[in-house]
């Protein structure tokens, strides 16, 4: 399948009884969650299947259990003969997800940092003091233009998300993050509105956060990927264990170019994206980026069914 790249959701696909018809075709799902909970400490298929969706909206539980969902579909298609792709990718955790699949790092440590940078993503900013915004219909360039025309000591407010052309996020202090979106609103964006999270990430903010994942990544096994894996940080695989670290760590206070992720993909030949996780976000943005391409999600039997007969 050279012409096929495998992509990871990340959070804000996750929902209460994600992936419950492909785990009642296969055993693998509950066991990848059952091995992902070993290494946190919480069942994390319990809050998958029974929520609330409160705990399971948590960023520290969030991105332990949107991790073992990217993987279990990901074992799910292999088990039934999906072949290693062209190149990978993920949308911020996502990347994760892709370094487990391209066998980078083993599924209990990648596990036991998601958790980690989860809390840690959590604490660098106070309740209430950040925010994010989805922007609709203008673009990119107004958008930077507001935000740093806003943006100081007490105002922090940066994109954070480049998910599709008309589509991107912003994060920042909440002062700064609430004028930006009247901004956009004034600048005739189709769509200003505030997400109902409190973590800024990849924005400045998370800088609190970077010394302890780098302490977390410190302490687990990494490999040189069997596959090219896209990062975040500046579109660039890498194939040295420390390049890796540096890469995830930099990714925290850096925007997703999810956009520039997927056309640079395109441009090494990639004409199939298969999206590998719960939910179906990022093959709705792939469309609003490359028409042409074929996307395909697997959460479900039938979307395995279909990606293996291509």
């Amino acid at each position: 399948m050279t012409d096929t790249a495998a992509i990871f959701p990340g959070q804000g696909s996750q929902s209460v009884g994600m992936l419950a018809d492909l785990a009642a075709s296969s055993d693998l799902v509950r066991a990848t969650f059952d091995e992902a909970s070993r290494a946190i400490g919480r069942d994390l298929w319990a809050l998958a299947c029974e929520g609330p969706a409160e705990e399971l909206n948590q960023t520290r539980w969030t991105q332990p259990a949107m991790l073992a969902g990217d993987i279990a579909v990901w074992r799910v298609y292999q088990s039934r003969g999906g072949e290693m792709p062209k190149a990978m990718a993920g949308h911020s955790l996502g990347e994760y997800a892709a370094l487990v699949a391209a066998e980078s790092m083993a599924l209990c440590d990648a596990a036991a940092v998601v958790h980690e940078r989860g809390r840690l993503m959590q604490e660098a900013v106070g309740e209430g003091e950040g925010a994010m915004a989805a922007i609709l219909g203008l673009d990119d360039e107004q958008v930077e233009r507001i935000c740093a025309d806003l943006a100081c000591a007490e105002k922090t407010v940066v994109a954070a998300n480049y998910n599709s052309p008309g589509q991107l996020v912003i994060a920042g202090s909440r002062a700064g993050v609430e004028l930006a979106v009247e901004q956009c609103k004034q600048s005739g964006a189709k769509r200003a509105m505030l997400l109902p999270v409190s973590v800024p990430a990849h924005s400045p903010l998370m800088a609190p956060a970077a010394e302890g994942l780098e302490r977390a990544l410190g302490m687990i096994e990494i490999k040189p990927p069997a596959c090219r894996v896209l990062h975040n940080f500046d579109l660039q695989p890498r194939e040295e264990p420390e390049a890796i670290r540096r890469a995830l760590i930099e990714q925290l206070t850096h925007p997703v170019p999810w956009t520039g992720t997927i056309r640079e993909l395109i441009a090494d030949g990639a004409t199939r994206f298969l999206e590998c996780g719960p939910g179906r976000v990022l093959c709705g943005l792939g469309k609003r980026i490359d028409r042409d391409a074929e996307w395909l999600a697997l959460e479900t039997p039938a979307g395995i069914d279909q990606a293996l007969q291509g």
